[in-house]
């Protein structure tokens, strides 16, 4: 087993640039990249659907950089919030140069057991969630000729895995999204593309999960390790940044575990 590298040091690769990312509060992927994103010197706003949570991340991301994100409250699964988290953006910045759709739902449960609600609150987060935010993000960003927007996918979207297929098919499905969306904005100067985290630990992954699972799913990887949270963050950064111009319609994969 491989031991993290050293927190990288800040290169200034979204100075300036308006960064919105979703699903931002705790100790996850969304957080870790709306740090990264702050570090490298976006000027930052965070959402996420826990107010308490998304309050405790503005002030820590505050002590961090010297400066107060904005934070608005957003639940993905309603039009309403997701237009009125874009429409603060705007309101406040004059502009949005870059969206990090972060929201997503798992769940554990097999298909033949697997209720309606279970089914749909999955896909209407993950999916559906990453639908709206994409689809306001280019009602902003079509009009001011440039813009990125980088999805979280995942590699389940790929492989299969008992339990997941509500969230294996929501992640596919932000990878189709992800494809099609791109090509119907490049034109207009806008680039989206996506990331396939596999294994990010943090604290409520770790107290969710059981020790066989992670265990089992930490051996499929090349490092014999899980990723650090910022580590996925590092090529969400890339992706937004101005190293990446030619790309869009990628999916990224962030894992050994690519088919």
């Amino acid at each position: 087993m491989t031991t993290p590298p050293p927190y990288p040091s800040a290169h200034g690769l979204l100075d300036g640039k308006v960064t919105l990312v979703t699903a931002a509060a705790g100790a996850g992927i969304g957080y870790a990249t709306a740090r990264r994103c702050a570090e490298e010197g976006a000027t930052i706003v965070i959402s996420d659907r826990h107010e308490r949570r998304l309050s405790e991340a503005a002030e820590a991301l505050t002590g961090l950089t010297g400066v107060k994100p904005l934070a608005v409250p957003c639940d993905v699964t309603s039009q309403a919030q997701v237009m009125a988290l874009f429409d603060a953006v705007v309101e406040a910045h004059g502009r949005l140069d870059v969206v990090v759709n972060n929201a997503g739902l798992g769940g554990t449960a097999s298909l033949a057991e697997m209720t309606d609600e279970e089914w749909h609150s999955v896909i209407d987060v993950t999916l559906n969630g990453t639908m709206r935010c994409t689809r306001a993000a280019l009602q902003h960003m079509i009009p001011q000729g440039r813009g990125v927007i980088v999805n979280n996918a995942s590699v389940i979207g790929w492989r299969a895995q008992a339990g997941q297929a509500h969230y294996a098919a929501a992640k596919a499905g932000v990878m189709a999204l992800t494809r099609c969306a791109a090509i119907e904005a490049a034109t207009h100067g806008v680039r989206i593309n996506a990331v396939a985290p596999s294994l990010a630990m943090h604290p409520f992954l770790a107290k969710v999960t059981s020790d066989e699972l992670l265990a089992e799913l930490t051996a499929k990887e090349a490092f014999g390790r899980s990723a650090q949270p910022w580590e996925v963050a590092n090529v969400i950064v890339f992706l937004a940044s101005d190293y990446s111009t030619y790309m869009t319609g990628e999916v990224v994969s962030v894992s050994s575990q690519h088919p």
